[in-house]
């Protein structure tokens, strides 16, 4: 992978300014060939929140540093993710039909339960990444490499899956583009980078997360008929949490 297209896709997924310059001439359709860069976006991002984490726990306590670690996150990706969380939860949670689920998730406005996953999402991390730190858990890593596993697992939605939607989208740059090859460079440098940063448990929690992935894949594809964009950003934040769950 060029490091223009690394620079892109970190532009695509965050909100780190990046020079036009630096991409310029870089057409949309290459964009899959970023997956294998997924898990760097990821070590960039974690360690955002977890450097905020670690900087504000000395001075105003555990449950407020995860808060802080919680919006980093949101401000660093632009709460891309957790919009999608929320389009998901509104769209497959409202007992409509399949047609009427995708048009429900294209609607900007905030429903009840995508309100709810927000509300319960916040939550979650807050109090897990509290315990975790409370059990004394080396909290710049361990939330870096939450970062980097929430990213890799996204080639379980891509590879050799169908986009939900007639028409395009930017779900469609990589949903049912990306090879197998590319789905398993993924998940391996996701997996070297986790076990580097936290060994055998940190592993055990990848694992944990690959299994819910490949079940919330499942239920997608049952329920919508493939992935969408939005499906991905959701997909992001059930794995960031249950990567932390599976630590405890």
């Amino acid at each position: 992978m060029s490091l223009r297209l690394f620079l892109a896709t970190l532009q695509f997924m965050t909100r780190i300014p990046v020079p036009a310059r630096w991409t310029q001439g870089l057409a949309m359709d290459h964009y899959e060939r970023g997956i294998v860069g997924f898990p760097l976006i990821g070590l960039i991002v974690g360690a955002i929140g977890g450097l905020v984490f670690t900087l504000l726990a000395p001075w105003c306590g555990l449950p407020l540093a995860a808060l802080g670690y919680v919006l980093a996150l949101a401000l660093v990706t632009g709460a891309f993710h957790l919009d999608g969380l929320a389009d998901t939860c509104d769209g497959v949670f409202s007992a409509r039909s399949r047609e009427k689920m995708l048009e429900i998730m294209r609607d900007s406005r905030l429903g009840t339960n995508g309100g709810l996953a927000l509300v319960f999402i916040v939550l979650a991390k807050v109090l897990i990444v509290s315990e975790l730190a409370l059990r004394g858990l080396p909290m710049l890593a361990t939330l870096t490499a939450a970062g980097i596993t929430s990213r890799a697992v996204l080639a379980l939605l891509m590879y050799r899956q169908r986009y939900a939607r007639e028409g395009s989208g930017l779900g469609n740059i990589y949903i049912g583009k990306i090879s197998g090859t590319q789905m398993l460079i993924t998940l391996a440098g996701g997996a070297i980078l986790v076990a580097v940063l936290g060994q055998g448990k940190a592993l055990f929690a990848l694992g944990c997360t690959v299994i819910v992935v490949l079940l919330l894949r499942t239920y997608l594809n049952r329920r919508l008929g493939g992935q969408t964009g939005d499906t991905l950003g959701a997909a992001v934040e059930v794995a960031e949490l249950m990567f932390l769950i599976a630590l405890l």
